[in-house]
């Protein structure tokens, strides 16, 4: 018996298949061998923890070509104490004190209304743990750089801009613009860049905080990296002393995520034409059965990721798409999509954390599903 399959007959687990991608549900992502041979090392040593932050984030910084950087124990962490860190700032009372934050300091922080999403949790949440409060800017379905500048106040910390897919993205300035307006109006600009795939880029638009998930592109244990400004990051460091202490990262989170970096920055990475050659014969078996059509879709947030759509005739196959996106949970092996637009009768796979045997499982168990067969 492996010590894989031991580990889910121990403990009971059902095996996954995760179609859906680098998702927190699933435990987002499989670290490379050196990445996981640094987190036994980590594991395994001592260090004194401020060196380690302060050097580790230096020598990320560095490879990054940016001014400062700090390994933190998740994006959404990064959240609120890149929040807190603007609200904060180096006032050593306020640090402590933040629940009880003098009304005259400022702590709005504005974000397009297309971006306050759920992204598993409400970003608003991330923002009041940070001490600050979301005021919407625009609309749901659109926001300029003027309507973002008129929701600014003496009252406002930062502005805040979520680049992900569940964001809306029509009608919405850019990274870039969002920058500007930050310039103009003195203030820092926090971009959430958590699934992205360019470490740099939003730094270079004018950036003054960069939040990553260090799990997700980036392909390092569960932690989060802050990029950005050699003085809001410096801020972000000092939150280890306040909300940051309930959220810290550990010495393996640390050097494991800095060794991921690193590799991520130097290694080829799978191209979004290595996925379409990936899904092609996966597509060709959907096509097979009637009432599911299969065809390569492109990330609808810009990144270089294809994915496989799949179409369900509800009709013809007598199934409501989210039934049979529950029922492929339910079978010896749970296998996870991207639902999204289940409404719509489509659901999405992601290629990147599935081998091609498992895509053949997959289209197996669609053609048990719908012939009535047992997985």
């Amino acid at each position: 018996m492996s010590s894989e399959q031991s580990l889910y007959e121990k403990y009971l687990l059902k095996q996954v298949i995760n179609a859906s991608g680098r998702m927190t549900a699933l435990g987002v992502s499989t670290p490379r061998e050196e990445v996981a041979a640094v987190v036994n090392t980590g594991l395994n040593h001592y260090f004194e923890m401020k060196d380690l932050v302060n050097k580790t984030g230096a020598y990320i910084a560095k490879l990054l070509n940016v001014e400062n950087a700090v390994v933190v124990s998740c994006a959404s962490a990064g959240i609120a104490q890149s929040v807190a860190a603007v609200i904060v700032k180096d006032n050593a009372w306020l640090l402590e004190n933040l629940h009880a934050a003098p009304l005259e300091v400022p702590h709005d922080i504005v974000l397009p209304k297309g971006h306050n999403v759920n992204f598993g949790a409400p970003v608003g949440t991330m923002v009041t743990m940070g001490g600050g409060k979301v005021v919407e800017a625009g609309y749901a379905n659109e926001c300029s750089a003027a309507q973002l500048a008129a929701c600014i106040t003496p009252r406002t910390a930062a502005i805040l801009y979520i680049k992900s897919h569940h964001s809306v993205q029509k009608s919405i300035l850019s990274v870039a613009e969002a920058a500007a307006v930050a310039r103009e109006h003195n203030l820092p600009l926090i971009v959430d860049a958590a699934a992205e795939e360019d470490l740099t880029c939003y730094y270079e638009m004018g950036a003054d905080l960069v939040i990553y998930s260090g799990a997700k592109a980036i392909e390092g244990p569960t932690s989060g990296l802050v990029l950005g400004k050699k003085q809001y990051v410096e801020w972000v460091k000092l939150q280890s002393g306040g909300i940051g202490r309930a959220m810290k990262v550990g010495k393996e989170g640390i050097l494991g995520l800095t060794q991921a970096i690193e590799s991520y920055i130097t290694q080829p990475k799978t191209t979004g034409q290595e996925m379409v050659d990936k899904m092609t014969p996966f597509i060709a078996s959907l096509n097979e059965i009637n009432g599911v059509t299969g065809r390569v879709v492109w990330d609808s947030a810009g990144r270089d990721i294809a994915r496989t759509e799949i179409t369900f005739d509800e009709t013809v196959l007598g199934w409501k798409t989210k039934a049979i996106v529950d029922a492929m949970k339910t079978g010896d092996i749970a296998i996870y999509f991207r639902g999204y637009r289940a409404n719509e009768g489509k659901i999405e796979v992601d290629v990147r954390s599935v081998t091609p045997p498992q895509l053949a499982i997959v289209a197996e168990r669609f053609k048990q599903l719908f012939s009535g067969e047992k997985a």
